[in-house]
């Protein structure tokens, strides 16, 4: 078995953004080879995700956009308010109202596949909750009765 170095496991957790002992393990099953262990680390997000899915998700966000002529918005929910609250769990919902507001005419389904549920997958994996992209409204009619207000 080849031995497993810090500054390997830290360059893989720098790139994926993984816990140190999930790095190490990933190392360790692909002998040291740090695309393998990546790729490893890949599927085990698929895994977690699916462990996660049973737990509930009741915090979260509602991110928006609005132009004036079409306004969307989409929750996104996690476990806990300390995740709601992380950049990354912020920015993976602006990803996901501005993939939207791109392409208001595609579904909800469809808009989830690919690379947000990759994205939403990776992000259980680094977070360690469950993360659901619970519902999305959207409007393209123009009217004055639409509006934002943050806070």
């Amino acid at each position: 078995m080849k031995e497993i170095s810090a500054s390997l496991v830290k360059e893989l957790r720098e790139r994926t953004g993984v816990g140190i002992m999930e790095c190490k393990k990933a190392l360790v099953v692909s002998q040291g080879n740090i695309e393998l262990a990546i790729e490893e680390l890949r599927k085990l997000s698929g895994v977690k995700a699916a462990k996660k899915a049973i737990r509930t998700a009741s915090d979260g966000v509602i991110a928006t956009f609005s132009n004036g002529l079409l306004a969307c918005m989409v929750e996104v929910n996690c476990e806990t308010d300390f995740v709601a609250k992380d950049e990354s769990f912020i920015e993976y919902s602006e990803d996901i109202i501005a993939k939207l507001a791109a392409n208001i005419d595609v579904g909800f389904n469809k808009l989830m596949t690919g690379e947000l549920e990759d994205k939403r997958k990776k992000l259980i994996q680094h977070l360690g909750e469950n993360i659901v992209v619970r519902r999305m409204a959207k409007s393209d009619k123009g009217s004055d009765s639409v509006g934002l207000y943050q806070a």
